[in-house]
């Protein structure tokens, strides 16, 4: 690679984030407090979540400045985040402000945990038959969210929470509609915001995020078992971020995972730590396996978009923002360096893209093994 080039992508790693430590923690306490809304937090919940998660960002992201182990500082941040939220939730009611709903607040908290991008690349590169790429992120999900529920155990097991979930608000169907929307906006655009998305897209995605969600929830409400309702949500979620994908000029994974992480299933989250703790196993096992089924199809909603209905052709312009092969092939190497960062590796992907050209026997082998 030229000198030049190499400093020019130097020099667009450099770069400083689009906001603020205090306006990224902001948003993922707002985020938090939308989804504790969502699970069925009342106003008690929805404020312990905004201090725990805005808290716990803020600390993960001093931590990792100063490159800290990264698995250490998840488990760390779960501790903090959770503990805060039992800490204000449990002042709260002994004060005489509500009842306490531990299974709509205590996994909100630490929502921001979730390695929702490394999750969905490592799908989507099993669906393209990329299987050591996939199994590597996938392990590399899968250890940060042990982490963190490692860190929430500890708190559960100190707090002495129950596993029993909360009845339903008793709100009218009007105002439950409205703040249902509300909710999932604010927590679609609190993700892209910690996702270092532009403004245009923190709006694009929170949209996506109300469409989708609303979808969801109408569905379940009317009857739908929770997964084939998270599955049309997602769905819905990708087909309308491939529509609004070439006027924000985002990758298509920018747009959808921000949008449908405030579909995870909180409360069978909190279920599956909470009873692994108190030594109820086939109980845990019941509750992981139904929201697994139910994060299963809200990535298969994702897949369906983004796998089958997008040829892999368009997939590769959409990245390179070239239709030309070659410089197509250069910006998957250097994707695959880069790691996947939203939106801020397009720039030095298309850098790359740009530089390099490839004979057609590389290009043919690298089309076959590239990540996409």
């Amino acid at each position: 690679m030229p000198a030049d080039l190499a400093a020019k992508l130097a020099a667009i790693e450099a770069q400083p984030p689009l906001y603020s430590l205090w306006q990224t923690a902001a948003a993922v306490g707002a985020a938090s407090g939308a989804f504790s809304y969502l699970n069925g937090g009342g106003a008690l919940e929805v404020f312990a979540a905004v201090a725990g998660g805005g808290i716990g960002q803020l600390l993960r992201s001093l931590l990792l400045r100063r490159r800290l182990n990264q698995y250490a500082v998840t488990a760390l941040c779960a501790v903090i985040a959770s503990g805060v939220y039992c800490a204000i939730a449990a002042a709260a009611m002994r004060a005489g402000f509500g009842t306490l709903r531990d299974a709509a607040g205590f996994i909100s908290s630490v929502l921001f945990l979730v390695p929702g991008f490394p999750f969905v690349a490592a799908l989507l590169d099993l669906l393209q038959h990329q299987g050591l790429a996939g199994i590597t992120r996938l392990a590399y999900g899968t250890m940060l969210l042990l982490a963190a529920a490692f860190g929430l155990t500890i708190v559960a097991a100190t707090a002495g929470l129950n596993a029993t979930p909360a009845p339903p608000l008793p709100l009218g169907e009007p105002l439950t509609l409205l703040l249902r929307a509300i909710a999932s906006f604010c927590g679609g655009c609190g993700f892209a915001i910690l996702y270092n998305s532009s403004s245009r897209t923190v709006l694009a995605v929170g949209v996506l995020a109300l469409v989708g969600n609303e979808l969801r929830l109408a569905l379940n409400d009317a009857g739908m078992t929770l997964a084939p309702a998270t599955f049309l949500g997602a769905f819905a979620v990708g087909l309308l971020a491939s529509l609004a994908r070439p006027r924000l000029h985002e990758p298509r994974i920018a747009l959808t995972v921000p949008g449908i992480i405030i579909m995870i299933p909180g409360t069978y989250a909190f279920q599956t730590v909470v009873l692994f703790d108190q030594g109820d196993t086939l109980a845990a096992m019941q509750a992981a396996v139904l929201g697994g089924f139910v994060v299963g199809a809200m990535a298969l909603g994702l897949l369906l978009i983004a796998g089958v209905l997008v040829p892999r052709r368009e997939r590769l312009v959409e990245l390179t923002g070239d239709p030309d092969e070659s410089v197509q092939i250069a910006a998957l190497t250097e994707l695959r360096r880069l790691g996947h960062r939203a939106s801020a590796a397009l720039p030095a992907v298309r850098a790359r893209a740009a530089a390099c050209r490839l004979d057609t026997p590389m290009q043919r082998h690298l089309l076959m093994t590239a990540e996409c």
